[in-house]
């Protein structure tokens, strides 16, 4: 069974450049206080290293 993380959009692509914005959808939120889960991948991880300002990991399941 893969780990999976949940991770939860806690700031606004307002006013954000476009590669941050871009982040948000590839991840798979775009709106506020949304959350998805998502499988832990170094892809993944690298996406929310990018942005952390704006997302936050709430749980890690395995």
């Amino acid at each position: 069974m893969a780990k999976t993380i949940v991770v939860k959009q806690i700031g606004s692509p307002i006013r954000r450049p476009a590669d941050q914005r871009q982040t948000l959808i590839g991840l798979g939120l775009n709106k506020m206080n949304r959350t998805r889960e998502l499988e832990d991948t170094p892809s993944v991880r690298g996406m929310i290293n990018k942005i952390p300002h704006m997302v936050k990991i709430i749980e890690e399941r395995e």
